[in-house]
């Protein structure tokens, strides 16, 4: 099992299981979580967080979802194969939301995109 490194902030804006989901998404792009490893149970997270286990579900649930993930039963959250994908998803994210904070449709940023893919 891994050690990763969540970061909570109780009176954020961000719901706790987002923030859970955001750590683990963040350990996965900068490769401290590798494919094929294990995440801490969601008990044992919960409990060294002190939040309730199914928000720490919720958030690897989240992840699932995403395909970052796999929860097996009996075996726990482990790190999907196809996982090493989550750096580029997450800077499209972030990409995303710097195109909208500038008035950026759709288009414009696809156009923008295009060229630096040429």
């Amino acid at each position: 099992m891994i050690v990763v490194l969540i970061r909570i902030d109780q009176s954020a804006a961000t719901p706790l299981f987002e923030q859970v989901a955001a750590s683990v998404r963040r350990a996965i792009a900068d490769g401290s979580a590798a494919p094929g490893e294990r995440l801490p149970g969601a008990r044992d997270l919960a409990a060294s967080l002190d939040l309730n286990v199914h928000t720490v579900l919720r958030g690897y649930q989240l992840l699932r979802d995403e395909g970052l993930i796999d929860l097996r039963r009996g075996r726990g959250a482990v790190v999907a194969a196809g996982a090493t994908r989550g750096r580029l998803q997450e800077a499209v994210r972030e990409l995303v939301a710097e195109a909208r904070r500038h008035g950026m449709s759709a288009p414009e940023l696809m156009e923008l995109v295009d060229k630096e893919m040429a």
